[in-house]
């Protein structure tokens, strides 16, 4: 039970016995922005738009949408994908 006396959830509790962020477990998407140049995206589900000003990606129950100048698609992974370029703006939809 947490400190108002209720019960924690599964995925809280796995995430605390195993030391990982309940994020990770649950495979909702993680999103790291490293000044405006690069955008680091775990447990994505896939490109939907892609060009050098706007890119869309799923991340399951949204749209990650990255706008900016010059943007490239630099990895991906089934897992993982990095963005470079000028970023400028990230939208959730």
């Amino acid at each position: 039970m947490d400190k108002n006396g209720r019960k924690e959830g599964l995925l809280v509790r796995t995430a605390s016995a195993f030391d990982l962020p309940a994020d990770v477990l649950a495979g909702l998407p993680r999103i790291e922005l490293v000044g405006d140049r690069e955008l680091r995206m775990e447990n994505h589900k896939g490109i939907l738009a892609y060009g050098t000003e706007e890119i869309h990606i799923s991340g399951g129950s949204y749209i990650v949408k990255v706008t900016g100048q010059k943007l490239k698609l630099r990895v991906m992974t089934g897992i993982e994908l990095l963005i470079t370029g000028e970023i400028t703006g990230i939208r959730l939809e």
